[in-house]
C-alpha cells in the first residue's frame, strides 16, 4: 500500500469523524458555495439568495439577536417578535410584583397601548456580513504574536469604523477557526422593545428543573415582544410617540406540521462551541472545571431556594437569577455524564492520532505540526494548576452578588481617582446610578449574605492555599473559620448592602469611601491577589493555547483542504439544517419525534409546582377544543430534530423547506449534553415548541386574537405559479420575492 494512499485514507477518515450528517453551524453568507445543493436535496425549496441577501429582503431579515443572549424571529408586519419564555423570563420578572405576578399568571396585551416597555432590552438585526480575512491577515505576515495581535486590533478598528461611516449601524469583526479567518458584521440595534405576551410559568416552564434538557418534553417555552422605532422608522429610545417596526421581512407561519424525516432548518445566534477541543482539554473539563462548577452552583441554588420558598417577594425577585444559575448547573452535570458515557476524550484521541500520522507523513508538515499535540498536553497539564482558582473566582467570588456589583463599580472608582473634569465625574456617577438601580431592583441582602459566607468559605477551603487570596486567609484566621461572622461584618458595614446607603453615597461620591468599604475592599483584594498569584501564569497559558489552537486549525484545514468545514459558534448568525427524527438513547429505549397534550395531563401534579396544569388548559383538553391547531384528534406540543444548535439558539425559528415557521427551538437533549464539544449524530437533537401549540395558547387559552390577526398563517400550503393563488388564511397585500420558481411572501 503506497504512502500517498495511506495519507489520503487517513484524511477521509478524519473528515468523516469531523463533519457528519446534519452537523454544522454554517455562515449564511457561504451557503451558496458550501451547502445549498445538499440542502435542496434534503428538502429545501428556496435558493441561497432567499435565505441571505443584502440586495433584497430575505429570511435573515426576520431573524434577530434577542437581548444579546438569545434569538428571536419577526412574525408580523408590525414588528412582533417570537422568542422563548426563558429568554423573556427576566423581562417578565422585571414587570412582576406580588400583586401583579405575571410569572405565575402570564401576561397578554390586548392592545398596543397595554404593551410594557422593557428598559435595557434590545433587538438586533444583521444588515450584512463580509469576509475580511485577507485585509487583516495580509498585513500580519512575519509579525510576532504580540505584534500580530496589535495589528489585528488596529486594522479591525479601521474596518469597523469605515463599514458604518455615515450610518446609525454598529459593527464588529470576529475571528473564526481560531484566528485563521475574520468576518465583519454590520448590525442595526433597536432599543425600544416591549413585552406583549407570555404564558404563565406553568405553561412556559412546565416541567421546571426536572424536565430541563430532557425528552420527552411538554413545555410551552415562548414569549412575545414588539420592536418600536422612532417616527422616522429608525432605532430610538423609548417614547410614547414611537411606532411599531415595519420590518423588511417577517416569517410566514405554517399549520401544516411535519412528519418523521421532514426537512428543517434553523437560523439563529449560537453562543459558543468547542468542537476542535483536544482530548487534553476534554479531560480538564471533565475532571476539574465541571465538577467545581457543579459543586459551587449546587450550594448557591440551595441557599437561594431556601429564601425563595419562604417569601413570595423574594421568589419573584430571584426567579430569573435562579433559573439562569440552575440551567447551566444541570448542563454541566449532563455534559460530564455525556463526556464519560460517550468516551469523548477517546474519540478526540483517535482523531488526533490520524492528525499526527498525517503530519508525520511529510517532512515539512512534521516540522510544522509534529510537536503540536504533545504541546497541547503540556499546556493543559500546566492549566490544571490554576484552573480551580480561576473557576472559584468566577463561580464563588462573583457568584456573590455584592462582590460582583463591587467589581462593576471599579470604573467609577477609577474616575473618582483620576477624573480631569466635573463632566467626566458626572458621567461616571450617572452610569453607576443606572447600574445600582438595576442591581437593587432584584436584590435581597440577607439572601446574598448567606451565599457570600458559604461560597467564600468554599473558595478558601477548596483552592490550593498558595492561590487563595490573602483577604480570605485573614478572614478565616480572624473569625476562626466562621465565614458567617465575616459576612456579618461586611454586610453590616458596607454601603453596597443597602440601596438607601448607595443612593446617598452617589449624591456625594468619594474614592476614599469606596476604598474603606468592606465589600469593595474584599472584591478588589480578591481580584488583585488573583492577578498577582495566578494571573501571569494563566495569561501565559492562554497565549500558548491561542497559538496552538491557531496552528491546529491551520493543520486541520490543510489536511482537509477540499472539505466543507464550519467554525465554532461565537454568537454570530448561523444556519443549521437537518430533519425531524426520533432516536434511540440507549438499549431498548425509543423516543418518538413529537409529544402531545396527553403527555401534559399524564405529568400533571397539583402538589408539585413544576407540574401544575392551569385549569383553563385542563378544560380545553377535556373538550378537545383545539380549533385549527389540532392534529389527529390531539394537540402537538413539542418535537425534535437533528439540527445542530447550542446556547444562544434559544428562541430560534425552526422552518420547513419553504422557509415557513413550524416551531421555536428551546433546548437540547440530555443524552447529547457533550454536544458543544463533539457532535453525536445518532443522539443529538434539538427540542422545539410546535408553532401550533404556541398559537393555541395565544388564541384558545389566552384569547389574544388581536395577536393572531397580525400574523401571516398558511395551512395546506401548495406552492403555485402565483403567490396570490396560495391558500393564505390572512389575506393581506404582499410582495413576491422571486428566485427561479421559488418564492417567499413579504407582507406590508
Amino acid at each position: 500500500m503506497s504512502k500517498k494512499f495511506i495519507v489520503v485514507t487517513l484524511c477521509l477518515l478524519f473528515l468523516q469523524s469531523l463533519c457528519r450528517a446534519d452537523e454544522g453551524m454554517w455562515l449564511p453568507l457561504l451557503l451558496n458555495r458550501l451547502n445549498i445543493e445538499d440542502m435542496q436535496k434534503k428538502g429545501l425549496k428556496l435558493s441561497a439568495d432567499e435565505i441571505y441577501s443584502v440586495n433584497h429582503a430575505s429570511l435573515k431579515d426576520a431573524v434577530v439577536n434577542f437581548g444579546g443572549y438569545c434569538t428571536g424571529e419577526i412574525i408580523s408586519d408590525k414588528g412582533l417578535v417570537l422568542t422563548n419564555h426563558h429568554c423573556g423570563y427576566e423581562s417578565v420578572q422585571s414587570h412582576s410584583t406580588v400583586e401583579h405576578d405575571y410569572l405565575t399568571n402570564g401576561f397578554w396585551a390586548r392592545t398596543m397601548s397595554e404593551e410594557l416597555p422593557t428598559p435595557g432590552l434590545t433587538v438586533t438585526f444583521l444588515i450584512r456580513m463580509e469576509d475580511v480575512t485577507e485585509k487583516i491577515l495580509g498585513s500580519c505576515a512575519g509579525l510576532s504574536p504580540e505584534e500580530k495581535e496589535a495589528k489585528v486590533e488596529e486594522i479591525s478598528a479601521e474596518l469597523e469604523k469605515a463599514a458604518i461611516a455615515g450610518t446609525h449601524y454598529t459593527s464588529e469583526i470576529k475571528s473564526f477557526f481560531e484566528g485563521n479567518e475574520y468576518y465583519l458584521f454590520v448590525y442595526e440595534v433597536f432599543k425600544d422593545v416591549r413585552l406583549v405576551g407570555a404564558p404563565p410559568s406553568s405553561i412556559g416552564k412546565f416541567g421546571g428543573d426536572t424536565d430541563n434538557w430532557m425528552w420527552p418534553r411538554h413545555t410551552g417555552d415562548f414569549s412575545l415582544f414588539r420592536v418600536y422605532t422612532g417616527p422616522d422608522g429608525k432605532p430610538a429610545d423609548y417614547s410614547p410617540n414611537n411606532i411599531p417596526l415595519k420590518p423588511k421581512f417577517h416569517l410566514t407561519i405554517s399549520l401544516d406540521g411535519y412528519e418523521d424525516g421532514s426537512f428543517t432548518m434553523i437560523m439563529g445566534y449560537p453562543g459558543s462551541t468547542e468542537r476542535y477541543l483536544t482530548s487534553a482539554g476534554v479531560k480538564l473539563a471533565y475532571e476539574v472545571t465541571n465538577p467545581d462548577r457543579i459543586k459551587i452552583r449546587e450550594k448557591r441554588l440551595a441557599l437561594m431556594k431556601e429564601d425563595m420558598n419562604a417569601d413570595p417577594e423574594i421568589k419573584i425577585k430571584y426567579a430569573a437569577n435562579y433559573a439562569q444559575v440552575s440551567n447551566y448547573y444541570k448542563y454541566f452535570i449532563g455534559q460530564n455524564q455525556g463526556l464519560r458515557r460517550l468516551d469523548v476524550a477517546d474519540q478526540k484521541k483517535a482523531r488526533e492520532q490520524k492528525f499526527q500520522e498525517w503530519a508525520d507523513a511529510d517532512p515539512e508538515r512534521k516540522k510544522k505540526y509534529g510537536d503540536l499535540l504533545p504541546e497541547f498536553e503540556k499546556i493543559y497539564q500546566d492549566y490544571r494548576l490554576v484552573a480551580p482558582a480561576y473557576t472559584y473566582l468566577e463561580e464563588a467570588a462573583f457568584g456573590t452578588e455584592i462582590l460582583l456589583f463591587a467589581y462593576k463599580l471599579n470604573s467609577l472608582y477609577q474616575t473618582l481617582q483620576n477624573a480631569t473634569s466635573p463632566e467626566e465625574t458626572q458621567k461616571a456617577v450617572k452610569a453607576a446610578k443606572e447600574e445600582a438601580d438595576e442591581f437593587y431592583k432584584n436584590y435581597n441582602s440577607s439572601t446574598d449574605k448567606k451565599i457570600f459566607a458559604a461560597l467564600l468559605k468554599m473558595y478558601h477551603d477548596d483552592v490550593n492555599p498558595k492561590l487563595v487570596p490573602s483577604v480570605l486567609k485573614e478572614a478565616n484566621k480572624k473569625y476562626k473559620g466562621d465565614f458567617t461572622k465575616f459576612a456579618d461584618y461586611v454586610f453590616n458595614n458596607s454601603i453596597l448592602a443597602s440601596k438607601e446607603k448607595m443612593d446617598n453615597f452617589l449624591k456625594k461620591p468619594s474614592a476614599k469611601v469606596l476604598e474603606k468599604d468592606p465589600a469593595f475592599k474584599t472584591s478588589q483584594a480578591i481580584i488583585s491577589d488573583f492577578r498577582g498569584l495566578a494571573g501571569p501564569f494563566l495569561g501565559l497559558i492562554f497565549a500558548k493555547l491561542e497559538a496552538a489552537n491557531n496552528l491546529y486549525l491551520q493543520g486541520i484545514r490543510e489536511m482537509n483542504k477540499d472539505a466543507k468545514l464550519y467554525p465554532d459558534a461565537n454568537f454570530t448568525m448561523r444556519l443549521t439544517y437537518g430533519s425531524v427524527e426520533d432516536y434511540y438513547p440507549k438499549d431498548a429505549a425509543h423516543f418518538s419525534y413529537y409529544t402531545t397534550i396527553e403527555g401534559i395531563m399524564e405529568k400533571e401534579d397539583p402538589n408539585n409546582e413544576e407540574f401544575i396544569v392551569p385549569e383553563k388548559l385542563i378544560e380545553l383538553y377535556k373538550k378537545k377544543d383545539y380549533g385549527r391547531y389540532g392534529y389527529k384528534s390531539t394537540l402537538p406540543i413539542n418535537f425534535i430534530t437533528t439540527n445542530d444548535i447550542t446556547g444562544g439558539n434559544s428562541g430560534s425559528p425552526v422552518m420547513n423547506g419553504y422557509g415557513h415557521l413550524i416551531g421555536c427551538a428551546f433546548d437540547g437533549n440530555w443524552e447529547a449534553m457533550s454536544g458543544d464539544i463533539i457532535f453525536e449524530p445518532n443522539l443529538q437533537r434539538t427540542i422545539a415548541v410546535d408553532i401550533r401549540y404556541i398559537l393555541f395558547i395565544i388564541d384558545k387559552y389566552a384569547g389574544a386574537e388581536n395577536l393572531i390577526q397580525e400574523m401571516t398563517i398558511v395551512q395546506n400550503f401548495k406552492p403555485s405559479a402565483s403567490l396570490e393563488e396560495a391558500p393564505l388564511e390572512n389575506k393581506k397585500p404582499v410582495d413576491t420575492i422571486k428566485t427561479g420558481n421559488k418564492k417567499l411572501e413579504k407582507v406590508h
